[in-house]
């Protein structure tokens, strides 16, 4: 059930640093990602009203922190989830990098704390651990880290990690550092979340899962006295009518080949990730049954790692789903969709305003040309008949 702190939640819009189109698993209705395209994205979810971004990682992806360096002094209100990642930075580098980027985004950073779990991509890294040391490491990357954004000088000697003296000397705008949000779903991911984490993130999963898994979370934080918000990473088709909506998804898919689908579920399948093989598991790289659960698509997870599902529907019907996540105790929804630049505009005008949003702009803010909405009809009248929902 939801209490009075789950009332109002928080949408974010992604930035597809690993590619963009109008189409999954082929170069047909591709576009170039690059700093013009990205700027567009990043501005259009600043002025739509979005709470922020997310900013993925990893080698198919441009770098985050760099991204949102180049994109924070354009936009105003938002705000950056950008990813830490233990194992592969110092913490007292990480803590130097995101006390930087909070100033200078003037109190705009979010935390992203990515363990990883592609032992191939890892070892290309130099990380040669195991999935139980990865999160031991995470561990230990937190205790450092979190220590040096709350002002500390930090001698602390770990079974990986051992620094001396280590020290952050510009604090950052937000006190005690940007809040961090981090996703996992192994045993030892629960662990990290409930003693260390601030937001735990989930993949759309079908919501009796969702639950299941936020129960233990919520039962493990509550053992050591903490309290966890609770964030979920999904994809969004959202039209006017439902049927709209299913072609959509039906085209997003439409130039997929079983050949591409079975090369990604091997990479997939190599993954030690708890989280992919769940993932991976509501469609079982078939077709035959991609809607999981009323409203909830598997389509993308075809051949897209990480969040595979979409919200599709009427603008109602997504909301609605929406708010039975949300009676799950989930605040933060981090949304995407096929083409972002499009797809961020669809979802502000159509979903947007049926939501609980605990940000975005008043009405007094839009000033110029912007009300009532519509172009000017016959060069000096403004339209005033609004079309009944369909």
């Amino acid at each position: 059930m939801t209490d009075a702190a789950n009332e109002k939640i928080n949408v974010f819009w992604f930035l597809p640093t690993h590619g963009d189109g109008r189409y999954l698993g082929t170069t047909a209705g591709g576009r170039a990602v690059d700093l013009p395209y990205l700027q567009q994205v990043a501005l259009a979810a600043d002025n739509l009203g979005f709470y922020g971004v997310l900013i993925p990682t990893g080698k198919s992806c441009e770098d985050s922190w760099l991204v949102a360096s180049a994109l924070a002094p354009i936009t105003r209100r938002l705000k950056f989830l950008v990813a830490v990642r233990p194992g592969l930075q110092p913490p007292t580098l990480a803590a130097r990098m995101a006390t930087t980027l909070d100033r200078l985004s003037e109190g705009r950073l979010l935390i992203n704390v990515v363990t990883g779990g592609d032992p191939v991509e890892n070892k290309g890294d130099g990380i040669f651990l195991s999935h139980s040391e990865r999160y031991t490491v995470t561990r230990e990357f937190l205790d450092v880290y979190t220590r040096l954004l709350r002002g500390e000088k930090v001698d602390y000697k770990g079974e990986h990690i051992h620094v001396e003296g280590a020290e952050v000397l510009f604090p950052p705008v937000q006190e005690n550092g940007p809040p961090l949000f981090f996703g996992g779903s192994s045993e030892e991911a629960i662990d990290v979340a409930a003693g260390q984490i601030d937001t735990y993130l989930t993949w759309g999963e079908p919501p009796a899962q969702v639950a299941e898994k936020l129960a233990v979370v919520r039962e493990r934080a509550a053992q050591l006295g903490r309290k966890v918000e609770y964030g979920i990473r999904l994809h969004v088709i959202v039209r006017e009518t439902e049927e709209e909506a299913w072609a959509a998804a039906d085209r997003l898919i439409a130039h997929l080949d079983d050949d591409t689908i079975a090369q990604a579920q091997k990479i997939f399948a190599r993954m030690d990730s708890t989280g992919q093989a769940r993932m991976s598991a509501l469609h079982n790289g078939s077709r035959d049954k991609l809607v999981i659960s009323p409203n909830l698509w598997a389509g993308v997870g075809l051949v897209r790692g990480g969040a595979g599902t979409a919200l599709v529907g009427s603008a109602e019907q997504v909301a609605e789903r929406i708010r039975e996540y949300q009676a799950l105790g989930i605040t933060h929804f981090i949304f995407s969709g096929y083409p972002h630049l499009e797809e961020a505009h669809r979802v502000a005008e159509l979903l947007l305003p049926l939501l609980p949003l605990a940000h975005g702009h008043t009405s007094s803010a839009r000033t110029i040309n912007t009300g009532p909405f519509g172009e000017t009809i016959g060069g000096d009248k403004r339209p005033t008949k609004q079309a009944s929902a369909s």
